[in-house]
């Protein structure tokens, strides 16, 4: 299944991996993973792993500085539309593979490997590995276990199936890590975002149709010493709230001019409340980037509506 992509591997002596703007931790391990294994079995080639670095990630490993190359092969991970790659100039590139799990938006690469069935890249990235040469080691896989745990909610989506678990078995056998260690990088954070967290807890508006949202202002970031992307980032931690079936993070970018709009659901699909507003994702983990206020409250308004019907038709 994966002959080409090896094969366009072994052609090209220069290789960068790039990823989406916005950095998370699935984009960012199976970026550095899938480098160091190429590395690991190819050392001669020159690989780089580029993009905007995040101080949260610091652990995870070091990105490589943008360079200007020539004759050489691009790889995207985890980026459905061309749009949201970060840091490339695909006119530099004589060849383009993309590897992901969103449901298709665009075809924008010259190869394409896409499985929106898996939870994340870094489990497609542990099957190439699987079924061809490349070479894998502990450190490569604590970090492909990392993307996966991260993008999965540690096993809590319903993308997680049991060749997820039989995947996973495998690397814990061949490549043992430190588990311990893997979920503190992953979850170890400063008193500020926890902060953070209990302002949405106490913030967040309710709905009459069990939607919760909240708009975290530059003044409220700015007062508790986080960053923008902190709240997008915990968005995950509210899945368990009774009475809300879609919760939405708000969040003023003012470096951006834009409103960052995390959505997740554990009731009705949300991706094309999502696409209808210029954003896109998953059919229960989505998200808009909103010029304003306003366009980010239509979201919202949108999805109340969607929960409304939603409730009457499982007479929830």
């Amino acid at each position: 299944m994966y002959n080409e992509l090896i094969s366009k591997i072994k052609e090209y002596d220069t290789i960068v991996i790039a990823r989406h703007i916005g950095v998370d931790p699935d984009a960012l391990c199976s970026q550095l993973a899938l480098r160091d294994a190429i590395l690991l079995t190819y050392p001669n080639k020159k690989v780089l792993a580029v993009g905007t670095g995040s101080q949260k990630f610091l652990s995870f490993g070091k990105l490589d500085k943008v360079e200007k190359v020539s004759n050489a092969l691009l790889i995207v991970c985890d980026t459905p539309d061309k749009k949201r790659v970060d840091s490339i100039n695909f006119d530099d590139f004589d060849y383009s593979i993309k590897i992901d799990h969103h449901p298709f938006v665009e075809k924008f690469c010259d190869l394409e490997y896409i499985d929106d069935k898996k939870t994340s890249v870094c489990e497609i990235i542990m099957d190439i590995i699987e079924e061809t040469e490349l070479i894998c080691n502990a450190d490569i896989a604590e970090l492909l276990y990392m993307g996966l745990v991260s993008d999965s909610n540690r096993f809590l989506f319903n993308s997680c199936n049991y060749k997820t678990f039989d995947i996973v078995s495998k690397y814990l056998e061949k490549y043992p890590f430190d588990l311990s260690n893997a979920y503190q990088k992953l979850y170890i954070r400063p008193i500020n975002e926890v902060r953070l967290e209990g302002y949405i807890s106490l913030n967040m508006t309710v709905t009459d149709n069990n939607l919760g949202y909240i708009v975290i202002t530059y003044e409220v970031i700015n007062k508790l010493g986080v960053d923008t992307a902190s709240a997008g980032n915990m968005v995950n931690n509210f899945n368990f709230i009774k009475e809300v079936l879609v919760w939405v993070t708000i969040t003023e970018d003012i470096k951006n001019n834009q409103y960052r709009v995390s959505i997740r659901s554990r009731g009705p699909e949300i991706k094309e409340i999502a696409e209808k507003h210029l954003g896109g994702g998953h059919k229960y983990a989505a998200g808009v980037k909103a010029h304003t206020l306003d366009d980010a409250l239509a979201v919202v308004k949108d999805l109340d509506i969607l929960l409304s019907e939603y409730k009457k038709e499982e007479r929830v």
